[in-house]
């Protein structure tokens, strides 16, 4: 049997909707639907006009259920970086069975949020566990199973602003969604683009938009750290039509066809003819050169700026896979060699998402990596012991009943009451 589930991916120039079914006998997701809109009423990521933000969302997921032949109205809903904050938190229980359960884990991850320093008036999106320790045994992945008196549980906690999601919810609902959960939009294009060995061996994830620059670090299998840059691919946009005078329309088609990272070293460079502002029948000569300056040199700035915000985050030492670049404006030519030049010569490289048994054409390219990342999130590719938006601590209950069954311990009983024991928990920290 098969789970169908609705993913929105919130742009900062467009907005994704995909349907997705979900057999979990064989673990693989398949689309059966998509709509894309263009993202009005919204501005890096921000809500500016709840109106044009609902009918932008509702054209994306009308389009999708019409293909779809659905009818869902919960959805997975990405959440742009520019709203949220995240902080480092730690947590220790004791275990008092000498085995570590799921409830074990539960306890640790939540002692860890309420030991967090939460920032008044946000509300926790994500508790995503990062490291373990048993007793002196640190770096543990996995404790579950495990014999020991006393569990540490490392925790990123990803927080937003409760009137920015109260907008956020507004909108939706004006669309006709109701929010299943939301997730970290830089997360999810972390879930579309990552492999095992980067996982394993840390690495930043640079998710670059229209508008903004998501940025997550992965380090232990898990993301410990995020932040967002408000500049993106439009800023090239403007740089252009501000330097050569010419419309917006015409600075983005240049850069969309001629732009470029990569030196022109042919001495007859050539040039195209584009308008003026205010004066569209004249045409004024400019040199591809000259357009390849403008690019770079907004693109490198980008580069150094993201260098001292991965170097201030203090875990540019665990990032031994490097650097991987997504979202649409990674695919400008030279996009790659700039960076491995900027970031110290580390690896460095382009990523599209992964494919998922019935990927549209138009969404196997960079600029869907967070679209698609929202799709394998519903396929349960989370991260393992998270707790989500609706406070539930997120597992394969599957998995945790085969451990049970084969090895004759005593925590299969308790799955039913952990999301009780959660809720509880998180209503104590409100309090």
């Amino acid at each position: 049997m098969s789970d169908e589930y609705l993913a929105i991916d919130i742009g900062s120039t467009k907005v994704c909707a995909i349907i997705s079914t979900y057999n979990k006998s064989n673990d693989a997701p398949k689309i059966i639907g998509q709509g894309i809109s263009k993202a009005r009423g919204f501005k890096k990521g921000i809500i500016t006009n709840i109106e044009h933000a609902s009918k932008s969302i509702k054209k994306a997921v009308d389009d999708a259920k019409i293909i779809s032949d659905s009818v869902l109205t919960k959805a997975i809903v990405s959440l742009s970086g520019s709203y949220t904050k995240g902080i480092t938190s730690h947590g220790i229980v004791n275990v008092n069975l000498g085995e570590i359960t799921i409830k074990e884990i539960n306890r640790a991850v939540n002692a860890a949020l309420y030991n967090a320093s939460l920032v008044n008036e946000h509300e926790v999106i994500h508790v995503l566990p990062y490291r373990f320790k048993v007793d002196d045994h640190d770096y543990i992945e996995d404790p579950l199973g495990m014999n020991g008196q006393r569990l540490e549980a490392y925790v990123y906690v990803i927080t937003a602003q409760k009137s920015v999601l109260s907008n956020l919810n507004k909108v939706l609902n004006n669309a006709g969604v109701e929010v299943e959960t939301y997730v970290h939009s830089g997360y999810a294009a972390d879930i579309a683009v990552v492999n095992s060995d980067e996982r394993e061996l840390g690495v930043v994830v640079i998710d670059i938009g229209g508008a903004v620059c998501n940025v997550v670090i992965h380090v232990n299998n898990a993301i410990c750290y995020s932040n967002v840059l408000s500049v993106g691919s439009g800023n090239i946009t403007s740089d252009i039509s501000i330097a050569l005078h010419t419309p917006l329309k015409t600075a983005e088609n240049i850069k969309l066809n001629y732009g470029s990272l990569l030196a022109n070293h042919d001495e007859n460079s050539q040039s195209i003819d584009i308008p003026k502002i205010g004066d569209e029948n004249y045409a004024q000569s400019i040199s591809l050169d000259v357009i390849q300056k403008i690019i770079y040199a907004r693109v490198e700035e980008t580069f150094v700026l993201l260098k001292k915000m991965i170097k201030d985050s203090n875990f540019s030492d665990n990032i031994g896979a490097g650097i991987v670049l997504t979202g649409g404006a990674s695919r400008l030519n030279g996009m790659k060699e700039l960076a491995t030049l900027v970031f110290d010569n580390a690896p460095v490289r382009i990523a599209k998402p992964q494919e998922v048994d019935g990927l549209f054409d138009s969404l196997r390219n960079p600029a869907f990596a967070s679209a698609i990342g929202l799709v394998l999130y519903g396929a349960d590719r989370y991260t393992k012991y998270e707790i989500d938006y609706k406070k539930k601590i997120k597992y394969k209950h599957d998995e945790i009943k085969t451990l049970a069954s084969d090895t004759n311990n005593n925590f299969a009983h308790i799955l039913d009451d952990i999301q009780d024991d959660s809720a509880k928990d998180n209503t104590t920290q409100e309090n």
